[in-house]
């Protein structure tokens, strides 16, 4: 075949409109000829890995894309590489289906497992008080994983003994099968459903894990949760997931947080917001207060008419960065005007003189914008008569 890189939609024989449904169909109805199990083509390897090449980036949109924007080059620059490595072998057709199509267990879908297996990574969600999160901590946490057996040392078999062949696949951990697919009759190599793959069994298993070469335990860590970690963040723990299957290295702990929300502070990213009640006489005339900051009180100035809902920046009062804790973030102070709901003889004598003075300011400034409108109303007269 030609070493030129062939239009992927020309491939499939379709438009480059074509809809999803229609590149799903056309690959399907050119599988069963491209395929090396039956065209006996010398180029047939070739020709089916161009087209499961093709349906792999025009069955992504992502992928789809770039290349109807950049064609070959684009996908090359972008890091992409075919869905299987042709040079350990051409996959099965049972393969195949099971990639694009979700194929499952006993079609294809499942590889061999005789050799060692990396462990399970595990979750743990984890409560953090809100100012924790901001400056940092060290916690404990208690948590259950698998770890490796300790009479049988992960082997799954009791001591003197050992695992025996399996009979049914013959240590290969895998067993041809024939299905019945949408293009045909096909003969698929399967994983072995008495082994599961590991091409052996435990004839004599140990009494403390039944075989299994893992047991439960529970494990308790001190951890490090660095400054400046939000709701969510996760924390990976080398190492702390599941032990591996027969040597295989464990999985890893991942440690997600839970922020507990602050009575008085709301954080945004590294932001912190609050209220501040301000008595009306220091909105008004100004002056000095004290407000409650994650540092602790800090001053701040009001200056004379100050209206409700004003916002004040402190600077670098809020949250460290991740990783970064010299730079932080601010905090927000609204301050709100403070209604007093009890007051002495004396302050309610001020405060109804106040509004004395107030009604007759807000009555000549009634009563001049009257005299204004009159005297313009005049003029209009004059001028029409």
């Amino acid at each position: 075949m030609s070493t030129t890189r062939r239009d992927y939609y020309e491939i499939l024989g379709l438009s480059k409109g074509a809809s999803a449904e229609e590149i799903k169909k056309a690959f399907r109805k050119k599988a069963k000829a491209c395929h090396p199990d039956t065209n006996k083509s010398p180029d047939a390897e070739a020709q089916f890995k161009e087209l499961g090449e093709a349906y792999d980036v025009l069955s992504d949109a992502n992928k789809r894309q770039v290349y109807d924007n950049y064609g070959h080059d684009g996908l090359k620059s972008g890091g992409y590489q075919p869905q299987w490595d042709f040079a350990e072998g051409f996959p099965d057709l049972g393969d195949i289906f099971a990639s694009f199509f979700g194929g499952g267990a006993g079609y294809g879908g499942q590889r061999r497992r005789g050799g060692p297996q990396q462990g399970n990574d595990l979750r743990l969600d984890l409560q953090l008080e809100f100012n924790d999160a901001v400056f940092g901590t060290k916690q404990e946490i208690t948590f259950t994983h698998l770890e490796n057996c300790d009479p049988c040392q992960g082997s799954g078999s009791a001591a003197g003994s050992g695992p025996s062949v399996c009979t049914t696949c013959g240590g290969q951990g895998q067993v041809r099968q024939t299905a019945q697919t949408i293009i045909g009759h096909f003969t698929q190599i399967v994983t072995c459903p008495n082994c599961q793959g590991s091409g052996s069994i435990i004839v004599n298993p140990c009494a403390q894990c039944k075989g299994q070469g893992r047991t439960a335990v529970e494990t308790k860590r001190s951890i490090v949760i660095p400054p400046g970690v939000d709701q969510g963040t996760r924390l990976r723990v080398a190492g702390e997931g599941d032990a591996g299957i027969k040597g295989g290295p464990p999985g890893d702990l991942y440690v997600v947080l839970q922020i507990k929300p602050h009575p008085e502070f709301k954080r945004d990213g590294y932001h912190v917001y609050s209220l501040q009640e301000v008595p009306y006489a220091i909105m008004a005339l100004g002056g000095e207060v004290e407000v409650n900051t994650l540092e602790g009180p800090q001053p701040i100035k009001i200056p004379a008419g100050t209206q409700n809902g004003h916002i004040f920046n402190l600077k670098a009062l809020g949250v460290p960065h991740l990783n970064n804790s010299s730079k932080r973030g601010d905090h927000y102070v609204e301050v709100q005007v403070e209604i007093p709901t009890q007051l002495s003889g004396e302050e309610k004598k001020l405060l109804q003189k106040l509004g004395e003075l107030q009604q007759e300011r807000s009555k000549k400034g009634r009563i001049h914008q009257s005299a204004s409108i009159v005297g313009k109303l005049k003029e209009a007269f004059a001028g029409g008569a």
